[in-house]
């Protein structure tokens, strides 16, 4: 059990949560809970047959009663008035003696007693799975009653003050009503089916039900008639496992078995009478708990401000994305559906089985589904009137329809069919099933016959050898093409329905295809091929790849290869309009097997990124015609909407190219007109070593140095005595880098020979790299780590100034003999043709002068690495 704190947000309507305590409230599994009308206690009944209540705001508990023999299934805290001489004592309990009675005063303190000797008392009634229901006293602690008529799970308990009657539901389907001052049955009402909640409402003169059958039923208190005209049997999903109901609100909630939260209002009960027969109660809105696997999706109606979800159910869900509507757009002002991101809006009734596929047409006011029962629907979606109706029923399919399509062409503006899209369904309707052929069905027909019958297909054509899963119509409704799982990919006349060619070249069955939309540019091909001007097909496979083929010849001008589990979804991105359209390149997206949505460049073949927020195959994917903003849905009963940064990202990459430009050419200008603070911070800044190393270079080979400087610049010292911490470690850092290269060491050497004599070693063993800073990057290492290094490496060049020492000795004694034998005339003999032995010695005095400074650096080491 967890106890959060609810914070109302200023800026939306939402709530900030926070986490108060966990407890463990039962030794075995949490079964069913309640909380009390002041918000203060709340009740918990577990499988272990154990009903505890608690504190909320302590956290502690205040009663356990224990006496029931199986899981507790319901609980309910009420109020009873029941006679001053009886509360909390049941008959068989009941004390004697003034002892007893006076506890039993001091008990009944802050108890609210009425009119006629009754006092209002707090208790709590809990069901249990054995169909026995006990009322518990709070304030005496025990049980007042035990009610044993049903003989199946106690599955709804309430309370009505006016009524002073409890009543229990059961799953042998039944209701009791329990008279509160003797716990006499007063009235058994036989519902028929299972129920699973019960209430009081309309000041208890009505009672309300829910239980398999999914509909929300009303009786009256009184005679136990059903108020409400019979009801049809709801699906499987569709079963109420709980109502809600507050008294304060003119609505109550159902939840249904697919965790879906349906309001239903109860403004029709104001004028109810008794005998009367209404209608069921309105449904107000419907909002999802959770989603089953999103199978496809598509943006619905012309401002594209609704998404179409087909979650593997009979049902098509209309979801809002929450974009408020304004004159114009395809939606009233005052339209009654919810406006808020994620609404559920409406849902499409009417197949038998599991929706498989959907699709819109240009406007978005028309969708087309194919399901598991055969039939493929056209339905006419208009949320200005709140009208969602199936237009027509296509049947004739042997097998599962497996894809449909719907054409895209846009009708010239300022048509009727352009104006008004409600009045003007699309032209024709492709399907393809798994009885492996494709069928086109002329919808223009049932307009014009006068006749409410069954619409015929134009023609069907035996087109794959295996199951077909998906069609695509190109943007000017005279092709269509239809993959399968046989591997290939077909291209069809869509007046005649002639094969026009055959795309082959995966190595397993085709999952998607995509036909590109129009003004798409030329792409050149892995061979050199440019695609022509017929257009271009976009496919996913089962072999992992994505084929971009041409039209003209039916040829794979390029493979995209990146997912590892099958491709089940491909779609082309929209080219923007304008100067940025130049700017762009074509691209396409992918969603796969493996919970991965990919962005391809269509030009280089290359992944410009992947989108990983699913954790099962992704199975559906839509792009806004216009924002670019790609929709994806999975197995996960997730749906995840992505946004182009493309072009903020560009611009953010131009502006940051152009500073580096114009802050190197300050780095330039501060080097040669010698600013060294300012060139050694920008350096550093702009994270240039080369450049560094080039300046410290020109330092340290100065000529003379100047006196009393370290470096070999005054001004340098200053500068490194002066860093920050995250600049004196990205300077280290550079510094261990060059200590490697024996032709760079010396100026390392000499740099941080100047930084040990600038810094005490306290700050030096204290320095860490600043989180987010050029520092954590590539090659960044802990103090110890980076000193460790540049002891080795000086330890080396010492060892090696040592070695070239010793062997000048005999470089030395090699031109002295040859003096002896060389030049017999007295000349200045070999050692002065060279140099002599001056030259020797100087070579020996620079040596030894590195090696000493070397070896005080290995000394200086030691001492901070001690430090």
């Amino acid at each position: 059990m967890r106890i959060y704190a609810l914070t109302r947000l200023d800026s939306d309507d939402g709530f900030d949560t926070e986490l108060l305590r966990t407890l463990k409230p039962h030794t075995a599994p949490v079964i069913s809970s309640a909380v009390d009308r002041t918000g203060t206690l709340f009740a918990t009944g577990g499988s272990d047959g154990v009903v505890k209540v608690w504190d909320i705001r302590g956290g502690f508990t205040t009663h356990v009663f224990r006496g029931h023999s199986g899981i507790i299934s319901s609980l309910r805290f009420f109020e009873a008035a029941a006679p001053a001489s009886h509360v909390g004592i049941s008959a068989r309990n009941r004390r004697k003696g003034k002892k007893n009675k006076a506890q039993d005063d001091e008990e009944m303190e802050g108890l609210e007693e009425s009119e006629g000797g009754l006092v209002q008392t707090f208790r709590l009634a809990s069901g249990d799975d054995d169909g026995k229901v006990r009322v518990w006293d709070l304030h005496r602690r025990n049980c007042v009653a035990i009610l044993d008529s049903h003989v199946s799970v106690v599955r709804g308990l309430d309370f009505s003050s006016e009524e002073n009657a409890l009543v229990s539901g059961s799953r042998d389907k039944t209701i009791i009503l329990w008279d509160a001052a003797t716990w006499k049955l007063r009235k058994v009402i036989p519902v028929l089916e299972t129920v699973e909640a019960v209430g009081f409402i309309a000041q208890g003169s009505l009672l309300y039900t829910g239980g398999e059958n999914g509909c929300v039923r009303l009786w009256e208190t009184n005679d136990g008639r059903e108020a409400t005209r019979e009801q049809g049997v709801g699906a499987e999903g569709e079963g109420i496992v709980d109502i809600v109901f507050q008294s304060n609100l003119d609505f109550l909630v159902s939840v249904n078995v697919d965790q879906t939260l349906t309001l239903h209002s109860i403004s029709p009960l104001s004028d109810f009478s008794e005998g009367q027969t209404i209608a069921p109660l309105p449904i107000i809105r419907q909002i999802s708990g959770t989603y089953d696997e999103i199978i496809d999706l598509a943006y619905v109606t012309r401002d594209k401000s609704y998404l179409a979800l087909a979650t593997n159910t009979e049902d098509i869900r209309i979801v809002s994305l929450g974009k408020t509507p304004t004159a114009g757009d395809g939606q009233s002002q005052n339209s009654t559906a919810p406006q808020y991101f994620g609404a559920d809006v409406a849902m499409l009734k009417g197949h038998e089985d599991i929706i498989i596929c959907l699709d819109t047409d240009w406007s978005g006011h028309w969708i087309a589904t194919g399901a598991k029962d055969n039939t493929a629907r056209l339905w006419r979606v208009d949320p200005e009137n709140n009208s969602y109706t199936c237009f027509a029923t296509f049947t004739g399919h042997a097998e599962s329809l497996g894809a449909i399509a719907l054409p895209r062409t846009v009708p010239p503006v300022g048509t009727p069919a352009y104006e008004k899209p409600l009045e003007h369904p699309p032209a024709f309707l492709v399907t393809g099933s798994q009885d492996k052929t494709i069928k086109r069905w002329d919808i223009k027909s049932l307009l014009s016959s006068s006749t409410k019958k069954s619409p015929r297909a134009a023609y069907t054509r035996k087109a794959h050898e295996k199951d077909i899963n998906a069609i695509d119509i190109n943007h000017t409704s005279a092709l269509f093409a239809s993959a399968s799982q046989d591997r290939t990919v077909k291209i069809w006349s869509a007046e005649e329905g002639e094969t026009q060619g055959i795309l082959r070249g995966h190595r397993r069955g085709v999952w998607s295809v995509k036909f590109a939309p129009k003004d798409t540019p030329t792409i050149t091909g892995d061979g050199g091929a440019a695609s022509g001007n017929r257009g271009l097909v976009l496919t996913g496979s089962g072999d992992k790849t994505v084929k971009i083929w041409s039209l003209t010849d039916y040829s794979c001008l390029r493979t995209f290869e990146g997912h590892t589990n099958s491709v089940l979804k491909v779609a082309w991105l929209n080219m923007p309009k304008g100067e940025g359209r130049d700017k762009r390149d074509v691209e396409i997206a992918s969603a796969g097997g493996d919970g991965l949505v990919k962005v391809w460049d269509a030009s280089s073949g290359e992944c410009d990124c992947t989108l990983d927020n699913h954790e099962d195959r992704v199975w559906a994917l839509t792009v806004h015609p216009s924002s670019n903003t790609i929709v994806s849905g999975g197995g996960d009963s997730t749906v995840t909407f992505w946004a182009d940064t493309t072009s903020t990202t560009q611009a953010a990459a131009v502006t940051a190219s152009s500073q580096r430009i114009e802050q190197e050419q300050k780095l330039m200008n501060y080097i040669h007109a010698g600013s060294y603070r300012r060139a050694i911070t920008l350096a550093l800044q702009l994270n240039h070593p080369a450049r560094l190393l080039s300046l410290f270079t020109s330092v340290v080979k100065t000529s003379p140095p100047e006196a009393g400087s370290l470096s070999g610049v005054l001004a340098v010292d200053t500068v490194i005595g002066s860093l920050s911490d995250e600049q004196l470690y990205l300077l280290l850092l550079r510094l261990r880098d060059w200590n490697t290269n024996a032709r760079t060491a010396p100026i390392a050497q000499r740099i941080f020979y100047t930084v040990v004599k600038s810094y005490p070693a306290e700050r030096l063993a204290s320095l860490k790299p600043v989180k987010g800073s050029a520092a954590r990057g590539k090659g960044a290492a802990s103090l110890k780590e980076l000193f460790d290094a540049m002891k080795a490496y000086t330890e080396r060049h010492y060892r090696r100034m040592e070695e070239l020492a010793d062997e000048s000795y005999l470089v030395e004694y090699t031109l002295r003999e040859m003096d002896d034998v060389a030049f017999a005339d007295g000349g200045a003999g070999v050692t002065a043709a060279i140099g002599g032995g001056d030259a020797v010695a100087a070579i020996e005095a620079e040596e030894a002068d590195a090696g000493s400074d070397a070896g005080d650096m290995a000394e200086v080491m030691d001492g901070i690495i001690a430090a």
